[in-house]
């Protein structure tokens, strides 16, 4: 599990998340920084996340990296209360705008989605410095961006990586690409700014098509990708002018992260037992 996990998260410590940011950074990516946990039920502990969070943006800030803060709803204690959740990500995010640094709202399974939007639109009627993620592998995706509240809005859109019930979301892959596409018409229709958090390239390419149908310039969209993979997509979408942003998780609670990219990509697993056993 450590072997699979170091391909996904930059370390354990901030440290070694600031010097893998670094060096992206001289690669010419931009980084996402996110502290690996979630499903926290202590408020305490939700309260020591946030303020792992807080020194995280510091560190970021004082070594100028081009870099922004992710959070998950439930790091920071949305199954404890909405309230909480809301007062602590405004904590993060008031230390953030005061650095000149972004703060994106993650979203999570389903049974957190309604509380992560309310949280969400109470943010952002304070802070113009946080965004939201949405997932095409929702149903009611497609509604929920009509649902938000008009203004200014910034959405890194993705499948979706939580494992979700036939009766509220899409199962088949190509259901799941064809609403990302919707999605992303809606947006742009919407004006949004937006990240494409994908390593599709086909899926890639008609969203492009989108944004330069809309007459959208390069630095209004970019794509997202994840630390350790498909990092020849990566080079190809800088050659051709886009940018491409790195998300840097760290933390010692990777093995969770680790399962879950597990189970999207399984052939990582073959991957990883053949280096371990020197086959060729």
């Amino acid at each position: 599990m450590r072997r699979v996990a170091a391909r996904y998260i930059a370390g354990e410590t901030l440290p070694e998340a600031l010097d893998r940011l670094a060096d992206l950074a001289r690669r010419g990516h931009p980084g996402i920084i996110d502290v690996l946990g979630e499903g926290i039920s202590d408020e305490r502990e939700a309260r020591a996340v946030a303020t792992n969070y807080t020194e995280a943006a510091s560190a970021v800030a004082s070594r100028r990296l081009d870099c922004y803060v992710s959070v998950k709803p439930t790091h920071v204690g949305l199954n404890i209360s909405e309230d909480l959740a809301f007062e602590l990500y405004a904590r993060i995010a008031k230390h953030c705008q005061g650095l000149g640094l972004f703060l994106r709202v993650e979203m999570e399974d389903h049974p957190t989605t309604d509380g992560t939007l309310r949280v969400f639109e109470r943010l952002r009627r304070e802070h113009a410095n946080v965004g939201i993620v949405l997932q095409s592998r929702l149903f009611r995706t497609i509604d929920d961006i009509d649902r938000l509240a008009r203004g200014p809005l910034d959405v890194r859109m993705v499948k979706g990586i939580y494992l979700e019930p036939a009766a509220i979301a899409h199962t088949d892959p190509i259901r799941i690409r064809e609403a990302y596409v919707q999605c992303v018409q809606k947006l742009v229709g919407r004006g949004a700014k937006l990240s494409l958090a994908t390593h599709d390239e086909h899926l890639a390419e008609s969203c492009i098509g989108i944004l330069k149908a809309a007459g959208r310039a390069t630095d209004s969209y970019e794509f997202q990708v994840l630390l350790g993979v498909r990092e020849e997509l990566w080079a190809r979408w800088s050659a051709e002018g886009h940018r491409v942003r790195v998300y840097v998780p760290y933390g010692p609670d990777w093995r969770a992260y680790s399962l879950r990219r597990m189970k999207k990509n399984p052939q990582i697993v073959g991957h990883v037992m053949r280096k371990m056993f020197s086959f060729r």
